[in-house]
């Protein structure tokens, strides 16, 4: 006895709507995820290919202070070789408090002088100890909120917790672009354009790289 038709059909139409429903999920808690850092780096493109025209005058501040005189004795000069290691755990709290920076990285140990490099998204700073004296000088160069959100764009001196955030973004993005793509397929036979035009968009880049870029 032959089986209906719709027999065979039922389960392959159950899998299809299974795997639209999963594809739909997954594309929309993606898109959800990466809709504040795509509008970001979005923006962010724009200012950082149009870097030369969006131009700041940076900020300088310099300060000047005195470490105190218990504390010195933890930096006073002596014989060993040029070194990179990080403050006193003394001295790194009380620059930290004096100038509010976060002083726990590394510093650049001389003869002469202790060197600490405080790079930041949008600016850049460096605070400078004597060793015999304790005069400290600082500087800090903020270049706007463009150049805060270029860095941020850039990943540069933004941290570890930036960093796993471009990573996520990154994945969430990629979630986002291979499920699209997949219902494209899904939908591309009631949409007779949809692969002229996801190819016109392969095509645009790869002719500029090939015809204009040298």
């Amino acid at each position: 006895m032959d089986r209906p038709k719709g027999v065979r059909a039922a389960p392959k139409r159950g899998r299809k709507t299974f795997w639209l429903k999963q594809l739909h999920t997954w594309h929309w808690m993606s898109s959800a995820i990466s809709l504040v850092g795509l509008l970001l780096f979005t923006i962010t493109g724009f200012t950082l290919n149009h870097a030369a025209e969006i131009e700041a005058a940076p900020v300088i501040a310099e300060r000047n202070a005195q470490l105190p005189a218990e504390l010195l004795t933890q930096i006073a000069p002596d014989d060993a070789p040029d070194a990179r290691k990080p403050l006193p755990p003394a001295i790194a709290t009380w620059v930290g408090k004096e100038f509010g920076v976060k002083s726990g990285g590394e510093a650049e140990w001389s003869a002469g002088e202790v060197y600490l490099a405080l790079p930041r998204p949008g600016g850049d700073g460096w605070v400078a100890i004597d060793r015999a004296s304790g005069a400290i000088t600082s500087e800090a160069t903020d270049r706007g909120w463009i150049s805060y959100l270029n860095d941020l764009h850039k990943g540069r001196n933004a941290g570890t917790a930036w960093k796993w955030f471009i990573d996520i973004f990154a994945a969430a993005c990629m979630v986002f672009a291979i499920t699209g793509l997949v219902l494209l397929q899904l939908h591309a036979a009631k949409r007779r354009s949809t692969w002229p035009i996801v190819g016109f968009g392969l095509l645009i880049p790869v002719l500029i790289a090939v015809i204009f870029i040298h």
